[in-house]
This record gives structure tokens, sequence and C-alpha cells, in this order.
């Protein structure tokens, strides 16, 4: 967002990073201390509006469209593309000697299992609780609370044995881990979607169609990439970034800007 908005918009973007998840980041934006933050529409509906959880894209993007504006002055944008659901991620190896590919499978095993999870998924009322009541799941111990960044190298390590990741993290396939299908549906859609400060919107009459412009334009598969080039490759962030908006932004935005200007006459 930021690199697009500088360049679409001609103006800086102050990044402010480590703002602690969405309970901080809602709060900043609403004190007009942040203009705009990425947040998911799966978060925004259970952990910010306390609605219950639903499963249907459109319809959890239409709500929390509509109550973000009518209850706190804000804008939700389109999403950028990419799902970034609770992922249930265990061994490559281990599920392949089980035969487990589902959530539901998991039930025989998971009293021989340590789960690990980062602490908004152990708090938050769409997270661990309502999880294993879902999937009628008890563990061998109880959950084992880290840093995200730490999960993936627990389960490697065999620390934990299953671990609430996410599903665009690009270290998945890297680490040969296998995602367990969430066959009882209990987690809501996470699209990623901008929270723009309506203040924000005042001041600079094209940000809205510069995030417009991000719509549908990420998938899962290349946020997964995107992911991996930072974390698994140690790649700098701004040149990903600066790389996937010249092959997959620029070029859709200047068409879009060249079949306007066909329709245009004096």
């Amino acid at each position: 967002m930021a690199q697009h908005l500088e360049d679409r918009l001609h103006v800086p973007v102050e990044r402010r990073f480590y703002l602690a998840g969405s309970y901080i980041a809602h709060q900043a934006v609403l004190a007009d201390r942040i203009d705009i933050y990425p947040e998911y529409t799966g978060t925004a509906l259970t952990a910010i509006l306390k609605e219950a959880p639903n499963w249907d894209p459109n319809t959890v993007f239409n709500e929390v469209r509509e109550q973000y504006e009518a209850r706190f002055h804000l804008t939700v944008t389109p999403p950028f593309g990419f799902n970034n659901s609770f992922a249930m991620v265990m061994r490559g190896e281990e599920a392949h000697r089980l035969g487990i590919s589902k959530l539901s499978e998991a039930k025989k095993y998971a009293p021989q299992w340590v789960f690990g999870c980062g602490y908004e998924f152990l708090e938050r009322p769409d997270g661990y609780q309502g999880f294993v009541r879902r999937y009628g799941l008890t563990f061998r111990d109880k959950p084992r609370v880290m840093d995200l960044g730490l999960l993936y190298r627990a389960l490697k390590d065999r620390q934990i044995d299953l671990a609430a990741g996410n599903g665009t993290d690009g270290t998945i396939a890297a680490l040969d881990m296998v995602v367990l299908e969430d066959d009882l549906h209990y987690f809501p859609p996470y699209e990623a979607v901008p929270v723009v400060n309506d203040g924000a919107l005042r001041r600079f009459p094209g940000l809205a169609a510069a995030l417009n412009e991000l719509a549908n334009t990420i998938s899962d598969g290349e946020m997964r990439r995107m992911n991996y080039a930072v974390e698994g490759e140690h790649r700098d962030v701004v040149e990903v970034v600066r790389e996937f908006r010249k092959n997959r932004v620029i070029g859709r935005v200047e068409k879009g800007s060249r079949r306007s200007a066909i329709g245009v006459r004096p």
C-alpha cells in the first residue's frame, strides 16, 4: 500500500510497524494516529465488531464495510485478493505416515500431540477455545504460546505437533509442512482489506481510487511466494514489493488508463 500510494499520489508515506495486532491498529486509526492499515475481514467481524463468524466471503466483507462506516466512520475498500485464514499445520512426513489430511481426522491423535500458537489465537473469539470445541480436540498439554516466527521451527524440531499458522505463510511448502483441511468450516474468511480513516480520504481525494487499483491483485499463492522471498530467501521486502508491483499492478493500471482514455471525447 505504501509504495503504491507514494507512486500514485506523489506523497511520502510514513510506515509504522509493530503495532501488536488488530486491537492496537484499530484504536490507532480511530484516534487519527494512523490513516490506513490492512485488516482481515474475519478478524474485523469477530474480534472488532464482536459478531458471530460467517463463512461466506461476500457476506462478511459487506457486513464489515457497512458496520465500519456506520459505527467508526472508517472506510473499508475492496480486498487485495488473498485469504489469510488460520491454517492448522503439521509436519508433512507425519501427516503422510498417519494418513490424515483433514482436521476432523486429528481427533484420534490429538491426545498425543502438543499444540502451538501465537498469543492472539489463544485469546480471540474465533481462536483456540472455539476451535477445540468444534473438532472435539484434547491435546497432551496446554498450548505452547510463542512468537509466530518460531512456530515452524518448533514444528520442525518436534517441540510441537500442530500449529496455528497462516494460510499465506511462505515456509509451509519450504519446510515440507501440510495444512489440514478445515472440513468442519470453523474459520471464517480472512480476506485482506485496507481500512482507511475518513479524514484521510478527505485530505487525499485520489486515495480511494489508488487503493482500488490494488483490488484482487494478490492471490494466495503470490502472497506465499512473496512471504517466502522475504522470510526464506532473506530478500529485501522493498525490492520484493517493487518487483511484484512492476509485474502485477503497474501494467494493469496502465491498461486501465488507456481503456479509459479511449472513451474520452473533447
